[in-house]
């Protein structure tokens, strides 16, 4: 496999320099509460709040993953790149009341809203799945793809990656990772785009990928009665799945509550939603080109997840290289720099500042410092054990949102716009979801010893997509039949925080807050994703 040019380095370097430029620009800029460090001092701007939320979700795991989808035939999987309208129903429908509300985190609304109880377990349950999943899947997906393309040890390329990411977010906070990722974006979005313009040239533009491809190849809806991707269930989940992510989760929310105001928080939700386009064209488009390449006997790789580095070490010219490879190396960053940021968050404003309600400001910065060291150190800590994990560990971890996704929706959905929904129905839903969710888990991982006729087996080895479709209407039912069996929440204590209880003063202040122009543009995003999904029907 061809190695990288001088000129390639010198690019790679010039990232880090400037990375390291506008970190220690940022971190001069001194944080004087937790409002400043773990939210930016609700400052941000549009563009800053929008690139940071698409960086947040661009990982390099994400990158290599969605191209190894485009030439392994996962063609359907794609739909969860089509997301680009929940990011928008974020943006409409959740923002104003997380801002209205005053919140720091997503646990927080539930406690406004229900309970002091379903905070608690929002934030804990979070804070782990994070350490779980988020951190060690980030690191060594990304020790992977520093090793193999810049030809050096797993260990040495993952440690580097994660303490400098570390040393900025530690000492900078949320403004560290915003800024960041906002030049992260630029370098990601400049590289990939770099790499399918050279793949689409080399196969012969799309009309030549397409003819190197098997006839339905493209095809991204499945029959109903599909194994693997079945087009009701797969439509249904990736929606739950994407209202829990994109909606509810502090790993994403946190970057719109670093905006100055909601009119700033929405543009950045739009502006995020308008770049969550764009890894359909930027990632899985190389991957089918090297699948292309491939079937020509142009291009030779072993497994799906190597074909963005193979189309990249191969068929891109020097300097251009480095480009598409700094691109890489910021998908990383960035997506570590947030879920670092995020836990310390929590664990700072949901626990420790809840545990300790009469700790000073500057002893709460101190302790979301040490809160990030930590989460850091846990990040070195997983490197061995993820290295020594199965391949069908690694999709689970993966596919694990499947089944976090339901209750957690359930909750929000319902608390927002129903009024009789109270903390019993939303605390049962909580329990009662992570209960199946770990039964799933642990049948699924053993379902080999059960017997196939049984109905423990039928449970665990049904279609993921179709679980959790179901799990999200046991959610709702649960959630519904629990509340109704208990009295409704005072009025007042939930006035404002539902659609149901909005003082006129609320409503108007909320249309006050967006323009004709705010609309257009999400139409605009929404009409280019039916584009898309109906595009890849063959």
């Amino acid at each position: 496999m061809a190695s990288f040019a001088t000129l390639d380095w010198i690019v790679i370097a010039a990232y880090f320099l400037t990375l390291i430029g506008i970190a220690v620009w940022v971190m001069t800029r001194k944080n004087e509460n937790t409002e400043d460090y773990f939210l930016a001092g609700r400052n941000m701007g549009w563009f800053v709040v929008g690139a940071s939320i698409f960086a947040s979700n661009i990982g390099s795991e994400h990158v290599v993953g969605l191209a190894g989808a485009g030439a392994g035939g996962k063609i359907p999987m794609l739909i969860y790149e089509l997301h680009a309208w929940i990011v928008l129903l974020m943006g409409w429908v959740f923002l104003p009341f997380y801002m209205r509300s005053g919140i720091f985190t997503t646990p927080e609304f539930l406690e406004k809203r229900f309970s002091p109880q379903t905070r608690w377990f929002l934030s804990i349950f979070s804070l782990l799945a994070y350490v779980l999943t988020k951190v060690s899947v980030t690191v060594y997906a990304g020790g992977i793809v520093i090793s193999s393309l810049l030809h050096i040890d797993f260990w040495f390329g993952a440690l580097i990656t994660v303490i400098l990411t570390g040393f900025y977010t530690v000492l900078g906070g949320m403004r560290a990772v915003v800024y960041t990722e906002a030049m992260q974006t630029i370098v990601l979005l400049i590289g990939a785009a770099t790499l399918t313009f050279v793949g689409l040239n080399a196969v012969g533009g799309w009309d030549g990928m397409k003819s190197s491809l098997p006839p339905g190849y493209l095809n991204m809806w499945r029959p109903a009665d599909d194994p693997q991707f079945p087009w009701p269930s797969l439509v249904v989940t990736s929606t739950i799945v994407g209202v829990w992510y994109w909606c509810t989760d502090q790993y994403i929310v946190q970057r719109t509550l670093a905006a100055r105001n909601i009119t700033q928080g929405r543009r950045g939700a739009i502006f995020g939603g308008f770049l969550k386009l764009t890894p359909v064209f930027l990632f899985l488009i190389p991957g089918i080109v090297a699948l292309a390449l491939k079937n020509r006997g142009e291009l030779q790789w072993d497994t799906a997840d190597q074909a963005f580095a193979t189309l990249l070490m191969q068929k891109t010219p020097a300097g251009l290289k480095g480009l598409v490879a700094a691109g890489l190396l910021a998908a990383l960053m960035s997506s570590l720099a947030s879920v670092f940021n995020s836990c310390s968050t929590l664990f700072t404003v949901d626990i420790y500042k809840k545990l300790r309600p009469e700790t000073s400001e500057k002893d709460l910065l101190r302790v979301g410092r040490v809160a990030t060291t930590i989460v850091v150190i846990l990040g070195i800590a997983w490197i061995p054990i993820m290295q020594n994990i199965s391949g069908v560990l690694y999709e689970y971890l993966q596919s694990v949102q499947a089944y976090i996704a339901p209750p957690i929706t359930a909750v929000f959905l319902l608390g927002i716009f129903s009024k009789r929904i109270n903390s019993r129905g939303a605390m049962t839903t909580l329990i009662a979801g992570l209960g199946v969710a770990v039964i799933r888990l642990i049948l699924e991982l053993s379902k080999g010893a059960l017997p196939q006729d049984g109905i423990l087996y039928a449970f665990a080895a049904s279609n993921f997509l179709t679980f959790a479709a179901w799990f999200f209407l046991f959610s709702v039912v649960v959630c519904v039949v629990a509340s109704l069996l208990s009295p409704p929440p005072a009025p007042e204590s939930i006035a404002g925080l539902t659609y149901g209880t909005l003082t006129p003063e609320q409503v108007a202040s909320n249309r006050g807050s967006y323009s004709v122009w705010d609309i257009v543009v999400s139409v605009v995003v929404v009409g280019i994703v039916i584009y898309v999904m109906t595009s890849f029907t063959g």
